[in-house]
């Protein structure tokens, strides 16, 4: 079903979740807001949600090479204490998170990181291609909106679905282990070489 911007703002503003995370809920709820909510509660969204606005300035940089060399990635994985930094399921996490990069080769850590003028090139390709297929002009929207989720779900790190469930998305890791650790967690940056990468071959 479509959901409607005023009330993922509204179930935001409750639970504190994310835009995408909250879309989801609604529709998976029929738009029930009472329903909605129980669904991020049961996720561990909610409460995960209510950490995310602590500092996060402890954690680990973690490495992971792939391929025999040919792929590295360094990602930056923060949290609020050395000790959940060392524990085994932060380092889990890190490890996946790292795999994850390398396989799935993301471009950006959260859709609020896409440059606007991407996003602004990206939605009038949509759109023109919705039209010149003969779409009428009512529902062209509604058809970019579902191709920029598809795109978001490409090149965001935490809007993939994960590469060993993908029934999650990589955000809903992060929250998940969030919730269980009670401590915030932040994907901070990362860095993906990819041997040969750029460089013209004779």
């Amino acid at each position: 079903m479509e959901v409607n911007a005023s009330s993922i703002k509204e179930l935001r503003e409750k639970t504190g979740a994310g835009i995408m995370d909250c879309k989801k809920a609604l529709s998976e709820s029929a738009g029930n807001l009472e329903k909605a909510v129980d669904y991020l509660r049961q996720k561990g969204l909610a409460a995960a949600a209510k950490k995310m606005g602590r500092v996060a300035a402890e954690g680990l940089v973690g490495a992971y090479i792939h391929a025999g060399g040919k792929i590295g990635v360094l990602v930056e994985l923060n949290c609020e204490t050395d000790s959940a930094a060392r524990t085994a399921e932060f380092q889990t996490l890190l490890k996946d998170v790292a795999m994850q990069i390398a396989a799935a080769n993301p471009r950006y850590v959260r859709p609020e990181d896409v440059p606007t003028e991407e996003l602004a090139r990206e939605r009038e390709i949509y759109r023109r291609q919705a039209l010149d297929s003969g779409k009428p002009e009512k529902v062209v929207g509604k058809i970019v909106e579902g191709k920029m989720e598809r795109f978001y779900s490409e090149v965001c790190l935490l809007e993939q679905a994960f590469i060993k469930d993908p029934d999650r998305k990589v955000g809903e890791l992060i929250q998940e282990t969030v919730a269980r650790l009670g401590e915030n967690i932040q994907l901070r940056r990362f860095a993906r070489y990819h041997l040969g990468e750029g460089v013209e071959k004779p």
